[in-house]
């Protein structure tokens, strides 16, 4: 604890220090009531403070408001898309939970541990995600997940989030600067740091990401930066003995003892996976174009902050104030100097690293079905290694420069050279693979419609051994005004044929040792997928709701002995997920149901249904400064034979029939309250509130018990200037 707030407190002067080396310190500051403040928000008395330091006038000098907004970015063209800014405080008590902020993840109990999503839409992947970083989405992110910046003063973001005590507590610090030198560059960095002991035996997290980013958004030249790097450490208890100390735990000591959570026996006790993965992406684009002049009316200030990736004029307004007294400025006609694109040339580059290690001893026999390399001892000691350099090169005519030009066109081609190192039965050497991977395609979108957007990519594989593969992405969505509100509809569909990831054809490990076409393990076909669905929404009446329908032949998959299976006949998935709000006056109740039908179960286990109910009051107290949300939330799953997770690979996957459990049919309530002041948020929160309340089938995944009732604390502060 300590070190996490001689962290803090080293972070907070930075994002500190920096902001003093930019305002002026005579300048007068005030809050929002208007009364003096000096240069760290404290009061000043009035009576001491002219109303400019500079000179005796009666000038009134007003501070610059704090302006910002947040875009990701497309990682293969590099197209940014704006995003809402990180500064609402509804449900903020539900942002470091692994099962997610609506009771979407099966995981294993403890923060940051890995987790599969139950709900089969949502768990596609990035195909370039390394293999074993995907069970951490809750912490790893890829480059298109990332949020830049874009500021007309310093910003900065520290959230920390606390449970428990010193034996069996979590702790996390997450810290996010950006500062703008102009209104075109600007840069930062991130960092997150996770310690979670575990309410469990031998279960704790530790990881740590820090990274650099940057932008610059200019006329003709545009280019994105970011290294990050991910250093992954988790303990493995591969679940607990039995479940009746969870289900039954009178029958565990004769109906005299309950058990503590931490002395309840689990399987391993001396095992680690181990990931370290590291990136470094670049992406930039050279614009060609002509400049218009355009005859404009001068209107008030307008703060609206645009992300297009072609359009920076939301640095070009007047931020001069004028006193309350004086009349308004009348409306002129001015001329206005635009550059409007019509070609761009695009490339992007990333580099990844990503090191996987498995490290156990005294393991017990029995629990690992096969070994392979330690034949005469109990212990393994398991290392993989990935390195990837992928390049993207394009070209792109702009959207909008003319009127017949209603969307844009691009075409790119990918070049991805990947390696990786393997260790073998014969413990003085490694097996090593490598690949090289070229696909072409192409992007026909609008995205600056009112009315109707629409976006369609294709690519098509060329290279030795993905001839063949191919993947078809298409979305629209349809803006059409109804009453006072606006009816959304949206579209998507996709198509593809697909090599399986490289480990699930060759994947060497102390107890667990295949290659595709080799010791019976035969040769794995394409996966052939095909998607469609589509989604209308209500945003006043807050309603929405989302169908879906996939098909899937020779789909690969880790079978019940952890080991790459393929089903060669048709798997068809349909889901729907319904999300409703009410409101009345103060009280609200929020809603999300989602169901599930998978026409083969033992191979893709999904429940039918899964349940998120929230129930709150938010309002304003204290002069309407004080932002209050009181409530409970409950997330429900139905019964169903979930995913199993295995320590050796790090995976999840099916559960073999004997022996296999059920999960679900349980409720997990929590009762929170979260607050916001000026730029603070604030939550607390008992968790798991209903602990010992009706049936005790209390697991998120097969042999892992939820966490017993807790309470948790999170802030949050942004700090601009």
């Amino acid at each position: 604890m300590r070190k996490i707030l001689i962290l803090l407190t080293i972070l907070i002067w930075g994002s500190v220090l920096p902001s003093v080396a930019q305002v002026d310190p005579t300048k007068p500051r005030y809050d929002e009531f208007g009364n003096p403040v000096d240069r760290y928000g404290n009061a000043l008395d009035p009576s001491t403070q002219p109303k400019n330091l500079k000179d005796s006038t009666e000038g009134e000098i007003v501070s610059m408001e704090p302006k910002l907004f947040m875009w990701q970015i497309s990682e293969r063209l590099g197209i940014p898309t704006r995003v809402p800014v990180d500064t609402i405080f509804l449900n903020f008590q539900n942002s470091n939970l692994d099962e997610g902020y609506t009771n979407t993840y099966n995981h294993l109990g403890n923060m940051g541990s890995p987790r599969v999503s139950h709900i089969f839409f949502n768990q596609s992947y990035d195909k370039d995600t390394p293999f074993f970083m995907k069970p951490f989405s809750h912490f790893y992110f890829r480059p298109s997940e990332f949020k830049f910046t874009n500021s007309n003063i310093p910003y900065t973001n520290l959230t920390y989030y606390k449970s428990g005590n010193k034996i069996n507590g979590e702790d996390r610090l997450k810290a996010y600067f950006s500062v703008n030198v102009n209104e075109k560059l600007a840069f930062g960095f991130n960092i997150d740091y996770l310690y979670g002991r575990g309410y469990y035996n031998h279960q704790s997290t530790a990881f740590f990401n820090g990274g650099i980013f940057g932008s610059y958004r200019g006329d003709r030249y545009e280019a994105y930066f970011m290294y990050n790097n991910f250093m992954l450490k988790m303990a493995e208890n591969g679940g607990i003995t039995d479940d009746r100390y969870i289900t039954k735990p009178e029958d565990m000591a004769d109906g005299k003892q309950k058990y503590e959570s931490q002395n309840i026996p689990t399987n391993l006790n001396s095992a680690w996976n181990r990931n370290s993965d590291f990136y470094v992406y670049y992406n930039q684009r050279y614009n060609i174009g002509f400049t218009k002049e355009t005859k404009v009316v001068t209107a008030p200030l307008d703060t609206t902050l645009l992300a297009k990736h072609n359009d920076d004029e939301h640095n070009e307004t007047d931020h001069e104030h004028e006193h309350e007294h004086l009349p308004a400025p009348q409306p002129k006609d001015s001329v206005v100097t635009k550059f409007v694109p019509v070609t761009s040339f695009i490339h992007t580059f990333k580099v990844e690293r990503n090191k996987h290690r498995f490290i156990s001893r005294d393991e017990p026999k029995g629990y690992f079905p096969n070994t392979y390399i330690n034949l005469d001892g109990n212990s393994s000691n398991d290392i993989n290694t990935y390195i990837g350099y992928h390049n993207t090169l394009g070209i792109a005519l702009a959207e909008g420069f003319n009127k017949y030009a209603k969307a844009g066109l691009t075409a790119f081609f990918t070049y991805k050279a990947n390696r990786y190192t393997l260790p073998t039965k014969d413990i003085t050497r490694q097996a090593k693979y490598t690949e090289g991977i070229l696909f072409v395609g192409a992007e026909l979108a609008r995205r600056q419609g009112k009315i109707l957007n629409y976006r369609a990519m294709a690519d098509f594989g060329l290279s030795e051994k993905y001839t063949g593969n191919f993947n078809i992405d298409a979305d629209a969505d349809l803006n059409l005004k109804f009453r006072k509100d606006t009816l959304i509809i949206k579209a998507f569909a996709n198509i593809g044929n697909n090599r399986p990831h490289f480990y699930m054809r060759h994947y060497h490990a102390n107890h667990y040792y295949w290659d595709e076409g080799k010791n019976g393990m035969p040769k794995l076909k394409d996966e052939f997928t095909q998607k469609i669905g589509g989604e209308i929404s209500f945003p006043k009446w807050q309603s929405k709701i989302r169908v879906a329908a996939e098909n899937l032949k020779n789909y690969t998959y880790l079978g019940p002995e952890g080991t790459p299976l393929q089903y060669s006949d048709n798997i068809q998935i349909l889901g729907a997920t319904l999300n409703q709000n009410f409101k009345l006056g103060i009280f609200h109740l929020d809603n999300e149901v989602t169901w599930q039908k998978s026409s083969k179960r033992d191979i893709i286990p999904l429940p039918s249904i899964t349940l998120y109910h929230n129930l709150y009051i938010e309002t304003k107290i204290a002069k309407k400064v004080l932002s209050v949300q009181l409530g409970a939330d409950v997330r429900y799953t139905t019964k169903y034979k979930a995913l199993a997770y295995m320590p050796g690979i790090q995976q999840f996957h099916v559960q073999p029939d004997e022996g296999s459990v059920n999960i679900g049919a349980y409720p997990v309530i929590n009762v929170y309250a979260n607050i916001q002041l000026k730029q603070t948020r604030i939550f607390a929160m008992m968790y798991h509130v209903n602990q010992g309340m009706g049936n005790n089938n209390a697991f998120t995944s097969p042999h892992y018990p939820i966490n017993p009732r807790l309470f948790k604390l999170g802030i949050s502060w942004n700090f601009y200037d």
